[in-house]
């Protein structure tokens, strides 16, 4: 992998992985016939807009086992088979969920028994295509009894094998990064953040920065709804088969929302650049933070948030989106 790129890069805490301020999400790829799905996706349109993001600068790529239950890991491999070494991205994953591939509109169950994360990670490589996954990353919290130390623990195992390069936590609080961290070094962090999803500001980014635990933040558009492109009308008709129909975000907070992607939309306007690179910049401005994972269905929606890795805002830029909250 190489580390030439145009667009800055900060270190993944204490990795040695060099990222750009902004990488390929893969969780809309993964398709529509799963629980979260997105909508239909065509894979062809997948596989395009991967090789854009890379041929654009962008070094690391973002999944997930459970996205489109398999089936985004497979698109990314697909989309990086034919590249030389030098030109690969990072591959971040993640995982810890159990679907059923007879129910696939099912939720999939939150697990953490050491077997089961060993067998997800050996399913991972397989789907990747790979010897040794970059970053890997436990989903959410366990729900099936297992304790925080034992899961965490297999994780550590699976880095000191060379299995995995790095290994993190996703959707954990402070409290659970203490009980981690007591066990082995937790390299990563990636929580959800962005102008409507503010929480880990307070705690969990001032205990990451303190601890050298690099941070990717997930939705920093606020899933779409932060990039200009939505209004009422849009999510009223969005399909049934998209998550965001029952969001939220989308229905009893959408007013609220959506004045504070018209503050963003100002503060992209004296930066001539799109509201999506404004809202995702938005994130990258607070100590902690290493990165945004940015979603992309086509190139074109790269080319509409790509700004964000070289953008800084400005302390103004701040003021005017914390008096929309």
């Amino acid at each position: 992998m190489t580390n030439e790129t145009p667009h800055p890069t900060n270190p993944l805490g204490t990795t040695g992985m060099d990222i750009t301020r902004v990488g390929f999400g893969a969780w809309a790829i993964g398709g529509s016939d799963w629980a979260f799905g997105w909508g239909a996706q065509d894979d062809a349109d997948s596989v395009a807009a991967i090789r854009h993001a890379v041929e654009a600068g962008v070094n690391w790529i973002d999944t997930a086992a459970v996205y489109g239950l398999g089936h985004s890991e497979e698109v990314v491999a697909r989309a990086l088979a034919d590249l030389p070494e030098a030109d690969r991205p990072y591959v971040f994953t993640k995982g810890g969920m159990v679907w059923d591939l007879e129910n696939r509109r099912e939720r999939a169950k939150r697990v953490g028994d050491p077997a089961s994360i060993r067998r997800e990670a050996e399913a991972s490589l397989r789907r990747l295509g790979v010897e040794r996954i970059d970053l890997y990353q436990m989903h959410w919290p366990a729900e099936d009894g297992t304790p925080l130390e034992e899961y965490w623990q297999t994780f550590v195992d699976l880095r000191d094998e060379g299995k995995v390069r790095a290994i993190g936590l996703s959707n954990h609080s402070v409290e659970q990064l203490e009980a981690a961290e007591a066990i082995g070094h937790v390299d990563t962090l990636q929580p959800p953040f962005s102008a409507i999803r503010r929480g880990v500001a307070d705690e969990i980014l001032p205990w990451c920065a303190a601890n050298d635990t690099g941070v990717i933040v997930y939705s920093p558009m606020g899933s779409g709804l932060l990039t200009g492109a939505f209004s009422a009308e849009r999510v009223a008709n969005l399909p049934d088969d998209d998550w965001r129909r029952n969001s939220a975000d989308f229905t009893t907070n959408l007013d609220a929302n959506l004045r504070i992607g018209d503050a963003l939309a100002r503060v992209a306007a004296r930066h001539r650049v799109s509201q999506a690179a404004a809202a995702a910049a938005w994130t990258l401005g607070f100590d902690g933070v290493t990165a945004a994972i940015v979603g992309a269905r086509s190139p074109e929606q790269i080319d509409g948030w790509i700004a964000a890795a070289d953008l800084e805002l400005t302390p103004e830029d701040y003021a005017e989106v914390a008096a929309a909250f």
